[in-house]
């Protein structure tokens, strides 16, 4: 058990990997508040202008790296931070969004229309998947494997993350050693930014939580 994991405070030696984490703006989808998962809208207008909202607030911050989900959404989103710094922006696929299967495109009452019973399992126990999708356990594992490739890769470094909602909660889980609990209390908004930092005695400290520009 690490210091942090003792007393919910980190004293390491080492310098930690900062991982950014900055979710894509607004699409047709979110909108709609549709499940969105391996579905590819592109940005709204809107959703272009909170990319560049949050590429201003990222102005000052100096980033080493910029992974991002394969999504059009958030390769649009890394690109408004990465295209003024002459970074190349590296897809990663674990940062995809969680496999809604045949929710995808539906909306929550939809949703619960189609599958009643497993709807209702799905809202409250993470190994439940969508009919032909993912779990959030699922996001879990590949989350978690996806955590320690880039802080061993990038350690002492800072790397901005560009994905979606479930995987952004699920990185800031681990960071916090907490329950699945998480995933359902908290909420992250378009484009918003959250900062945690990985030790590499398996410590992390989460230093922000759902920054934005006030969109």
């Amino acid at each position: 058990m690490t210091t942090a994991q003792r007393g919910g405070w980190t004293t390491s030696a080492h310098e930690p990997t900062r991982l950014i984490l900055l979710r894509h703006g607004q699409t047709p989808a979110s909108v709609g508040r549709l499940y969105s998962g391996r579905g590819n809208p592109s940005l709204t207008e809107l959703g272009r202008e909170q990319a560049a909202r949050a590429a201003e607030l990222l102005r000052d911050t100096a980033i080493d790296a910029v992974l991002s989900s394969p999504l059009d959404r958030a390769l649009q989103t890394a690109d408004a931070v990465a295209g003024e710094r002459g970074l190349a922006v590296e897809v990663e696929d674990d940062l995809i969004e969680t496999d809604f299967g045949a929710w995808e495109g539906l909306s929550f009452g939809e949703a619960r229309e189609r599958d009643p019973e497993l709807h209702g399992r799905w809202l409250g126990d993470t190994s439940v998947a969508a009919p032909g999708g993912e779990s959030f356990d699922e996001v879990h594992v590949r989350v978690a494997a996806l955590l320690d490739r880039v802080t061993s890769e990038y350690t002492g470094r800072t790397v901005l993350l560009v994905s979606h909602v479930t995987p952004i909660k699920t990185a800031l889980r681990i960071a916090l050693d907490v329950g699945p609990q998480l995933l359902y209390r908290l909420h992250l908004d378009l484009a918003s930014i959250s900062i945690a930092d990985f030790y590499p005695d398996g410590g992390a400290s989460v230093r922000q939580v759902n920054r934005t520009a006030g969109l």
